[in-house]
């Protein structure tokens, strides 16, 4: 059996808004959105790994919250695995640092404006509920 490799993705979500990022590279997914993330590197936990991820892609300090059920298969050997988290306290506002060139803030009427990658529309349709609780 292959090894399975672990990209975790975050649902970051601040004041009943879901953070979307436009990728960059590589060319076949330029200009589509995801929810950032990235490898889990060997014998790092997958939550470590999103933090990792966040700090190098959006320059931001977050916590994850909890896991989204379910993983998503990307191309072979990669699965995603998704996650809610937030910002820290004092972090820093999320800058498109590497791998895209945009990002927006999407409320849940705003969710579907963007041409997310196919792979991440299960995860954002099992955030959404996310983001109508605890939103006033």
């Amino acid at each position: 059996m292959t090894e399975r490799i672990v990209v975790v993705g975050a649902a970051l979500l601040d004041a009943g808004r879901l953070l979307a990022a436009r990728r960059s590279a590589p060319p076949e997914l330029a200009g589509r959105w995801e929810l950032p993330g990235g490898k889990v590197e060997e014998g790092e936990a997958p939550e470590a790994a999103l933090m990792r991820e966040l700090r190098e892609e959006l320059g931001v300090e977050a916590e994850t919250v909890e896991r989204v059920p379910g993983e998503w298969p990307l191309r072979p050997p990669y699965v995603l695995q998704v996650w809610t988290a937030r910002l820290c306290p004092g972090s820093a506002a999320p800058e498109p640092l590497q791998d895209h060139d945009a990002l927006r803030w999407l409320t849940p009427t705003e969710i579907w404006d963007v041409d997310w990658l196919d792979q991440d529309v299960p995860a954002v349709r099992k955030t959404l509920p996310k983001l109508t609780t605890g939103a006033h």
